[in-house]
């Protein structure tokens, strides 16, 4: 993949130039004993000593683009601004990669080649997500993730969108999933695939009026975003990292439709009573009908995004680990089908049954 920028020895850089420089530790000052890398969709990231060093990609998809060096920087400087509201003590600078006759340096002197988010880095295992998988949980942990959440919700900023938009835009994006879940290439359950759509299709039919009552009412906030397990780091209080950064039209969420996502997670992870407690701890805030539907809905919408996300990670021309996508995208869909069969019930009316 190749860049827009000029390499220290000529010519133009590529993302794997600058992929080597980094994961060398000599590269780092003070130096480091070694450099562990991961690859994700959009970034790479650098865990070097106790800093994390993270590289966006130049890619462009339909919901970002990263493709120049100034869209790049954009996002580096979103991604430090807005993570400091949840993590203000992890996220620290963000530094330019340069490169000049002596080759890339990072905050050196020369031209800037691209941009880097520095970390404080964080021990996995003190993620929500180890906890969970390790059985290792507490209430009290659970509560105070809790309650920083409220606190979060309550001083976000209200966000006001047409509710004829937001409609649209959700009747879009079951069309979207109608796409890619049903594409026959991958070999994904039509009959549940249709089941789902059909549930989701009949919520927005007979209870439109719920989301633009909510959204009229400015319940909408710039959220997180992506809350998974995985980004929550337990303590006093609970760090929240890796927002979605790259649109804010995304990150405008009812903090409902974001607990539904981080319930539906846990659930996944084996743990349906984290989601639960901590959906009856924002009860008031949330300020949800259990017989509305609405947090079913929300529920089984995540669970179609995250099914559709992960099974097109298949059309990259070189999809990192394909025999893992299939199975992710199955366990989405086998929770946005019980999601479903749930709200279809609420949802008949006498006559139906």
């Amino acid at each position: 993949m190749r860049d827009d920028r000029a390499s220290p020895c000529g010519g133009v850089a590529t993302l794997d130039d600058k992929v080597r420089f980094l994961s060398r530790p000599d590269s780092y000052a003070p130096g480091v004993k070694n450099v562990a890398v991961r690859e994700t969709h959009m970034s790479f990231v650098f865990m070097a000593g106790e800093r994390v060093y993270k590289l966006k990609k130049p890619v462009r998809f339909p919901y970002l683009d990263f493709s120049t060096l100034e869209q790049r920087a954009g996002a580096c400087r979103a991604e430090f601004s807005l993570n400091r509201r949840l993590a203000p003590d992890v996220y620290l600078d963000v530094v330019p990669l340069t490169a000049s006759a002596s080759g890339f340096a990072i905050g050196g002197e020369g031209p800037v080649s691209d941009w880097l988010v520095v970390m404080r880095r964080l021990d996995d295992s003190a993620n929500l997500e180890a906890a969970l998988l390790d059985r290792r949980l507490f209430p009290a942990q659970v509560d105070q993730i809790a309650a920083a959440l409220e606190t979060f919700y309550r001083h976000a900023r209200r966000i006001y969108l047409l509710p004829e938009i937001c409609l649209a835009e959700w009747n879009n994006a079951l069309a979207y999933d109608a796409r890619v879940l049903l594409d026959m290439r991958f070999g994904l359950p039509q009959g549940c695939v249709r089941r789902i759509l059909r549930a989701q299709r009949r919520f927005l039919t007979q209870r439109s009026d719920l989301l633009i009552e909510r959204v009229r009412a400015r319940r909408l906030v710039d959220a997180h975003g992506d809350l998974r397990p995985e980004h929550i780091w337990l303590g006093e209080p609970p760090i929240m990292i890796d927002c979605l950064e790259f649109s804010a039209r995304l990150r405008a969420l009812d903090p409902l439709d974001e607990i539904a996502f981080l319930d539906l997670e846990c659930e996944r992870l084996g743990a349906e009573w984290v989601g639960e407690r901590i959906q009856r701890r924002l009860a008031r805030l949330l300020d949800d009908d259990p017989l509305s539907g609405l947090f079913l809905f929300y529920r089984s919408r995540r669970a179609m995004l995250r099914a559709r996300l992960a099974i097109a990670h298949l059309l990259d021309p070189k999809p990192r680990t394909p025999e893992k996508w299939p199975r992710r995208a199955r366990d989405y869909l086998r929770l946005a089908a019980a999601d479903a069969a749930r709200l279809d019930r609420l949802l008949r009316t006498p006559g139906d049954r």
